[in-house]
């Protein structure tokens, strides 16, 4: 049983029991009490499913082109503003100031990278130069594909060597806390973030939202009902004084 449910059985209780023990005090504060506590539990049903008759109901469902809308401005500005993309940058810095520079670590993406084009443009290199025909003449490109492997492991493992060098981490530091290519990453994200609240239906904003608030929003009922019933006892009680 959830709370708004229990708040109506108690007004519902006081009412009944007012009502035939004859109790005009306990019957109106009971009455008062359900009034408040229904006219919240519509309301809050109001907010996620549409009602035929009442204006203004199914508002979440409704709006969540709004909604969506509202949530790309709220992700955007407060949290990958470009105050805050380059603070996350400085701030990266200024934390490992004291100790080792923080690292780009590159080796990974060097590793998955493809590398046999290189050797192809070497090759064609070689061939366009005046080595080609010097090369023709003892086989052509087939002499040198035995190369070709070594070649590959020589490179990548100069390219992460070159990586890994405090030069290259030293600018790619500085070309991240830039503010040009802030300015250039913020669109992107921009797009991510548009992609996907596409992906969201109003039934999905209405999940969404339920999941979120919905535990707190039987509270409303609960206090709907507490006030309404303090409300019913004070007017029960006023015309005796």
């Amino acid at each position: 049983m959830n709370k708004s449910l229990i708040t109506n059985i108690v007004s519902l209780v006081a009412m009944a029991i007012g009502w035939f023990a004859a109790m005009p005090w306990l019957w109106t504060t009971g009455l008062f009490a359900f009034s408040g506590a229904i006219t919240n539990w519509l309301a809050v049903h109001m907010l996620f499913e549409k009602v035929p008759l009442l204006y203004g109901s199914g508002v979440i469902p409704a709006r969540f082109s709004e909604i969506k809308i509202a949530l790309h401005k709220l992700v955007m500005e407060q949290f990958f503003s470009t105050q805050n993309l380059q603070r996350l940058a400085t701030g990266n810095q200024a934390a490992e100031a004291d100790s080792t520079a923080m690292q780009l670590k590159l080796a990974p993406v060097i590793e998955a990278i493809d590398l046999s084009p290189a050797f192809a443009a070497l090759l064609d290199t070689v061939q366009q130069s005046s080595l080609g025909g010097m090369l023709a003449m003892f086989g052509g490109p087939a002499m040198l594909q035995p190369l070709e492997q070594p070649f590959i492991t020589k490179l990548r493992t100069s390219l992460i060597e070159l990586a890994d060098s405090p030069e290259v981490q030293a600018q790619l530091q500085q070309q991240l806390a830039s503010g040009e290519n802030i300015s250039q990453l913020q669109p992107k994200i921009a797009m991510l973030v548009q992609a996907r609240l596409d992906e969201l239906t109003p039934q999905l904003v209405k999940e969404l939202i339920q999941q979120l608030i919905q535990q707190h929003l039987g509270w409303l009922v609960v206090w709907g009902g507490v006030f309404g019933g303090v409300i019913g006892l004070v007017s029960a009680l006023l015309p005796a004084v």
